[in-house]
């Protein structure tokens, strides 16, 4: 039987507070930006290399672009936070530009729990909700146990049946 069939999900048992992400994220994105920094740093060592310039650039833009993703791994994770609300998805982040997103269960078209290999390395995963009728059609809670994204991923399901019969359109 579905929510539509009369089945009720009680969707005030499936929210919650506002959550932040595991500590362990900093260090996936740590390990993001040091690929962006060796990238960086390659990209400006060949290219001072090549114009018979000196050879200091390369690791100074390296160590440049390694200590701003470091900082703002550390600054990223203090303010990410989600709540799962009765109606919608509610997200807070952003470092330089705050950005609050609602995701309303009515737009939800699947969700996806994923683990990328420095995720799993660390016991990590994310949760990725696709929604319907928007640009950048996703949204992705990064820093979550597996347990967590699981989890995540299950009561948004259920709460997306929920919302099924709630909408109008």
């Amino acid at each position: 039987m579905t929510a539509a069939e009369g089945e009720r999900i009680d969707a005030e048992s499936l929210t919650g507070p506002m959550r932040s992400l595991h500590p362990r994220v900093r260090i996936v994105w740590g390990v993001q930006a040091l690929a962006s920094a060796l990238v960086v740093g390659a990209v400006v060592g060949f290219a001072t290399v090549a114009f018979d310039g000196p050879r200091w650039p390369g690791p100074a833009a390296f160590l440049v672009v390694a200590a701003l993703g470091a900082a703002l791994s550390a600054l990223r994770y203090r303010v990410w936070r989600f709540q799962v609300r009765e109606d919608s998805l509610y997200l807070e982040r952003g470092v330089f530009t705050r950005v609050k997103t609602v995701v309303p269960y009515v737009r939800i078209q699947h969700v996806d729990a994923s683990r990328g290999p420095v995720e799993r390395l660390l016991g990590l995963a994310s949760t990725v909700v696709y929604t319907a009728g928007s640009r950048g059609a996703d949204v992705s809670v990064p820093g979550l146990t597996p347990e967590d994204a699981d989890d995540l991923q299950a009561r948004l399901k259920q709460l997306a049946i929920a919302a099924e019969g709630d909408d109008a359109v």
